[in-house]
């Protein structure tokens, strides 16, 4: 049997496991090319009439899409998308590419381009700046969440919403609605709809239903809803991409109806039965953008987790050459102790605190042994191990497993859920 091949960063790994059960799902091929699969997702719309019913010529319209981090296809669907609006009458100069960057760093031009593709210097493109009170709008607020969102987004007449669908790790399923909250939204939005991951004070711990693939009672998932309504988007397009990161089906419509139906694709394709819990799980991301920083890479070591018994070994590919994906994040490793680090983020909550936070709980429930471009002080201070190589990764794992250690290989961690059928106790 041949090595495998594993993505990291923008090379590959090869690993010589062949005890080891591979997790990867059986994906068709996708049954149309990017463009056509835009255009008849465009021609049939989920739960709300095509553009030409929506968009009037003369209007402004604003197209959200994601940042760098997140891979989407856009350089495929967008220009058809912007094709369909010309044809129903929207010029060129009334659009504008507004890239939902969250809390994440601003883009280079380059990125920029990567994103759009032929677009690029045609249609007007901004990076949201989460931070910059003249460019948020407040619309009202959802329990204790006020909703700020992008002015550009706000004052313009349309709003089209663009992204993939994929598993979250607390919000159930990325996409759809997190376009715009956070993409778009203020970094007080972000924060505070996302605190709701936490159980109230006098409970403790992390809500039950703020997990991975679950959105029905997930308190996450519903406040983001409740900010991206505001905003009233008139139309989604999103993708569902295959592990090579092919566009394998497009979702367009109604916000709500369209993300529901796509995430529906990914939990048939990406749900991955395993009968028992392994020992060894050796997880990559899946490559670049996956596992640009860690903030992304966390994604994988959560999933890959789901794989493994309490107390077995996790191998973790992520280069990270983008290092922790931002300034805070490395910060709260300060707190060694799970209680008070919840009463610290409890205290002033932070996305990356709860990044980090997530990360402890995996590093003190397991043994994880990292490759990536970090040094040994700054993985050993996230609770890990760090390896020169796969070689290396894999001699110290088995020291401290038995000769017959079950294990796995998840060759594209941030797409892939395990799902344990029969738990060892």
């Amino acid at each position: 049997m041949a090595p495998l091949e594993l993505k990291y960063d923008r090379s590959t790994l090869a690993l010589d496991l062949p005890q080891a059960q591979v997790l990867a799902p059986k994906i068709p091929a996708p049954r149309h090319s990017p463009a056509e699969l835009t255009r008849l997702a465009l021609a049939a719309p989920c739960g709300a009439p095509p553009l030409q019913e929506i968009v009037r010529p003369g209007e402004k319209v604003v197209i959200v899409t994601s940042d760098i981090t997140r891979y989407t296809g856009s350089e495929y669907y967008l220009p058809v998308l912007v094709e369909e609006l010309n044809r129903c009458g929207i010029r060129d100069a009334d659009m504008e590419i507004v890239f939902g960057l969250g809390i994440h760093r601003k883009q280079s031009a380059a990125e920029h381009r990567r994103i759009v593709g032929d677009l690029y210097g045609r249609i007007a493109v901004a990076d949201h700046e989460c931070d910059n009170p003249a460019e948020l709008v407040e619309l009202g607020v959802h329990g204790a969440v006020p909703v700020l969102i992008n002015r550009r987004v706000v004052e313009a007449d349309r709003v089209i919403v663009t992204g993939t669908i994929g598993f979250h790790y607390f919000a159930g399923f990325g996409g759809g609605r997190k376009g715009l909250v956070p993409g778009v939204a203020a970094r007080e939005t972000c924060m505070k709809s996302h605190f709701a991951v936490f159980n109230p004070p006098e409970v403790g711990g992390k809500h039950p239903k703020a997990v991975t693939g679950v959105l029905a009672g997930n308190p996450v998932h519903e406040l983001i809803r409740a900010g991206a309504r505001m905003v009233k988007p008139d139309f989604l397009l999103n993708t569902v991409l295959s592990p090579k990161k092919q566009i394998l089906e497009i979702f367009c419509g109604d916000m709500e109806e369209a993300f529901t139906r796509g995430c529906e694709m990914v939990r048939r394709f990406y749900s991955m039965p395993l009968d028992a819990p392994a020992d060894l799980a050796v997880v990559s991301c899946g490559g670049a953008p996956k596992d640009i920083n860690f903030i992304q890479a966390h994604k994988s070591l959560d999933y890959g987790a789901q794989a493994v018994r309490a107390g077995g070994t996790i191998i973790l590919l992520a280069a990270c050459p983008d290092g922790f994906g931002n300034k805070t994040f490395f910060d709260w490793f300060r707190y060694r102790d799970l209680d008070e680090f919840e009463g610290a983020l409890r205290a002033n909550y932070e996305i990356n605190g709860q990044t980090a936070y997530s990360t402890l709980i995996k590093a003190q429930n397991y043994r994880i042994v990292l490759i990536s471009e970090f040094g040994q002080a700054e993985t050993e201070a996230m609770g890990m191990e760090k390896a020169a190589d796969l070689d290396a990764a894999l001699k110290m794992a088995y020291e401290g497993l038995p000769a017959d250690a079950r294990a796995v290989v998840i060759p594209d961690g941030g797409t892939v859920l395990p799902v344990v059928e029969k738990q060892i106790l």
